[in-house]
């Protein structure tokens, strides 16, 4: 198998602005380089619909991997990042983000509104943009994420 690569994408105007650290985008980053995966681009971009189905599909062009977004997900009135992601999805993977949704059942992971799904070859999941509700919903999912990604290639696992 390839190695695992990963594009992690931070969807947060605070973050734009300066106002706010990217900590979220940090700890996946550190996570996901640490269970021996490779962050080949990080990226912060503002909240909204199409900054995020733009960004999603520049990413996903011709890349084999995973891209994990972190923001976005909630009721906040900027809380888009769902919206955009659905408007460049082929397939939706509604076992993963019900997964992700149901790792912390008394949290507040029940209000999220993420989803995930596949464009082409990657795999893009939303994750909150607190930095514990990403990586818990992140690690609900991960030990599938090789194989759907090995599938989406092509490669017909042993």
């Amino acid at each position: 198998m390839k190695q695992l690569e990963v594009k992690v994408v931070t969807v947060s105007d605070g973050v734009i602005a300066g106002t706010r650290q990217d900590a979220s985008g940090d700890a996946l980053d550190a996570h996901l380089t640490q269970a021996g995966w490779t962050v080949v681009e990080r990226r912060a971009i503002a909240d909204g619909v199409e900054t995020v189905a733009e960004t999603l599909r520049e990413l996903c062009e011709g890349f084999s991997g995973l891209v994990v977004t972190t923001g976005g997900t909630g009721f906040g009135p900027r809380d888009l990042t769902p919206e955009g992601t659905k408007q460049v999805l082929e397939r939706e993977a509604p076992g993963l983000a019900e997964a992700m949704r149901l790792c912390n059942p008394k949290g507040l992971g029940r209000l999220s509104r993420a989803c995930a799904g596949t464009r082409g070859s990657a795999l893009v999941l939303n994750t909150p943009g607190s930095t514990s509700g990403a990586i818990e919903t992140l690690d609900a999912v991960l030990d599938v994420v090789p194989h759907a990604i090995e599938l989406l290639a092509g490669e017909r696992p042993h």
